[in-house]
């Protein structure tokens, strides 16, 4: 028997359903009007793949990634992930120790937790609050841990030509309460690298100096998927023995659907004990290292496909191609005459622009959306007195043809928006 149709309206659930195809159908037309993902540059996260991981992260999605007594093969992945990226990011395989996470956030609260616990053990509070030491360009989860857990967030503030951290204010914001630093490999904001090398020898003088060990957490949510492929002779990663950690998010340039992080520590040492749990589960004992617990093993799996599928060679052609469109989108948008720069595309494959007085980005950014295109406008942090910024977030489905589309675009909007 069928049922009546849901709307947008409604807020019980039906008394009676309908069919397979009828509910999709309804689902389908209720979510048509909503922009097509691979003209959604307003996200870092992957929209699109292959045919064979498609196929792939259905068949896994009803596995649980927890069940690891049941699955195995899956766990031997989860930990071939972490080893691949353990060498990726500069350690011996052999020595790395990590999780997968349901996102980078979540890696990034566990990175957290250890350092407090490490800096607890060492240290003790003593009375004293706890501080993290972070750029204004830091990720909103950052700011959570420190809420959650009670410390202090000390963040460095946003200056013209500068809106992350550097070595000196580094170094100046550390004391004998700091459980660590937080590096930027990759700013959502515009897309630059922190100068991480600087300020690991800026934290090995302090310790030189006044004997205060601060340890430095890499957010790579986005750059660990890409420099190491790029840029490989830019020094970020555990190759610096001030670097005790990294997160970074498999399903941004991982190329993996949502959603999967992976946070890893150099060592067993390193990361703190007080993170593990030993579960009883399903007729074995694990050890347990996540915040969450049951969700699917399609994300790992696909992970591991990626690095089969693709290699250190296919990687770095995906991501220099989206490196290539970004820089020429930039160039164009930079010809109009009409914006300033402070993401071109050079490191991460990101643009972010802030227009002459003449220019309102929100219109431009409503004209885009009437014609298909998500582009967000967001404002900086506050120490710059509001200036606004248009982000384009580049990535492997965006093509030098669609990039040139996307460019006419904003012209004939900057011509008409004039007259």
């Amino acid at each position: 028997m069928s049922g009546s149709s849901p709307d947008e309206h409604q807020s019980t659930i039906p008394e009676l359903g309908v069919d397979a195809a009828k509910a999709a159908e309804l689902v389908g037309a209720r979510l048509s009007q909503d922009v097509s993902p691979d003209r959604n540059l307003a996200t870092f996260l992957t929209t699109s793949y292959e045919p064979e991981a498609a196929q792939l992260f259905g068949d896994y999605l009803r596995y649980n990634l927890v069940d690891r007594e049941q699955y195995p093969a899956i766990e031997l992945m989860e930990q071939q992930c972490i080893r691949m990226l353990g060498a990726l990011w500069g350690e011996d395989p052999g020595r790395v120790v990590g999780s997968a996470t349901t996102g980078s956030s979540e890696a990034a609260l566990m990175a957290g937790v250890s350092l407090l616990r490490h800096w607890e053990t060492r240290r003790g509070s003593g009375g004293r609050r706890p501080s993290l030491v972070m750029g204004a360009n830091a990720h909103v989860c950052w700011h959570k841990f420190c809420r959650y857990w009670g410390v202090e967030p000390r963040v460095a503030p946003a200056l013209p030509g500068r809106l992350g951290l550097d070595a000196p204010t580094a170094r100046e914001l550390c004391d004998e309460t700091t459980i660590g630093v937080i590096g930027i490999l990759g700013s959502t904001l515009d897309g630059s690298y922190e100068p991480v090398a600087a300020i690991a020898g800026a934290l090995d003088e302090l310790e030189a100096e006044r004997g205060v060990d601060v340890p430095l957490h890499v957010d790579a949510a986005s750059g660990g998927f890409v420099a190491p492929f790029l840029d490989p002779e830019l020094l970020w990663d555990f190759r610096l023995a001030r670097v005790r950690s990294i997160n970074a998010s498999g399903h941004k340039y991982g190329l993996v659907p949502p959603g999967l992080g992976w946070v890893l520590w150099r060592d067993h040492e390193t990361r703190s004990g007080k993170l593990t749990f030993r579960v009883n589960y399903l007729g074995s004992q694990h050890s347990h290292e996540e915040l969450t617990f049951s969700r699917s093993a399609a994300p790992v799996v696909l992970q591991y496909y990626n690095f089969v599928r693709f290699g250190f060679q296919g990687f770095r052609s995906v991501h220099a191609r989206s490196r290539a469109v970004a820089v020429h989108l930039a160039g164009q948008l930079r010809e109009t005459g009409r914006f300033e720069l402070l993401g071109d595309g050079s490191e991460l494959p990101v643009i972010a622009l802030a227009a002459h007085s003449d220019v309102k980005l929100r219109q431009l950014s409503t004209y885009l959306a009437d014609l298909g295109w998500a582009v967000p406008v967001y404002e900086l942090p506050p120490d710059l007195e509001d200036v606004e910024v248009l982000r384009i977030v580049v990535r492997n489905d965006m093509t030098a043809a669609a990039a040139d589309a996307f460019a006419d675009a904003v012209r004939d909007y900057l011509s008409t928006s004039t007259k």
